[in-house]
């Protein structure tokens, strides 16, 4: 067959392998890799996601609150502790007034949701790169993986966790976070889909080998999931 020939039939050839059970989980899986793997390599730590004016933002009281399993996993918000593991100088259990006595950054972005909707909000807190910083965390670690209260986990990439705009966020709308938006401290990323921004931080470890991917990307989600 012509080579002309043997392209008009790709897409006939592609589809039978999908039609296979056997292949099609293979030929999915390579295909999120593949789009991680482009998705990394294009993505630039100096390039901001886009900012808002307060005129652009949703009330807080319009935010669309989207959750896991729990609205309220029931935290003690007095004791709460963020506890830190893994490739680090400095492990052990940080508190929020230590991670609030970092520079506060606060900017408009949009949340943006796997689902198709977005919301523009105000969110308040630490660099997640200054946090890190503190604790002595290996920059050339490949990963941080996260838990939360509510049983959710979630990963990152080394180069969005040192974004300037990845947040520890302890602060939505210049006020404290909210019990239903993650409180005390969640994670706000402009440049990921929603589903990485987890809320009810209770664990971070810096690895280089992720126990999990996270909790929908073991599902079948992207897990690059960048915007």
């Amino acid at each position: 067959m012509a080579r002309r020939d043997l392209l008009k039939l790709s897409p006939l050839l592609l589809a039978a392998a999908f039609a296979v059970p056997s292949w099609r989980a293979k030929l999915f899986g390579a295909g999120m890799e593949f789009n991680d793997w482009i998705s990394a390599a294009i993505f630039r730590r100096e390039h901001l996601a886009r900012t808002y004016s307060d005129a652009d933002l949703v009330p807080l009281d319009r935010f669309y609150v989207n959750t896991y399993d729990l609205d309220d996993p029931g935290i003690d918000l007095d004791h709460w502790t963020l506890t830190v593991q893994g490739d680090v100088k400095h492990p052990g259990e940080y508190t929020l007034v230590q991670i609030q006595s970092l520079s506060r950054q606060r900017q408009n972005t949009k949340h943006v949701c796997v689902e198709g909707w977005d919301s523009i909000g105000r969110f308040g807190g630490a660099r997640l790169a200054d946090f890190l910083q503190m604790v002595g965390a290996n920059p050339r670690a490949r990963f941080l993986y996260m838990e939360c209260a509510d049983d959710y986990y979630e990963s990152l990439d080394m180069a969005t966790a040192l974004h300037p705009q990845s947040l520890l966020c302890y602060e939505m709308y210049d006020q404290p976070l909210e019990r239903v938006h993650g409180a005390p401290v969640r994670l706000s990323l402009p440049t990921k889909l929603g589903y990485k921004s987890a809320k009810y931080l209770q664990l971070l470890r810096v690895t280089d080998v992720m126990p999990k991917k996270g909790y929908w990307e073991d599902q079948g989600y992207d897990w690059y999931a960048g915007i």
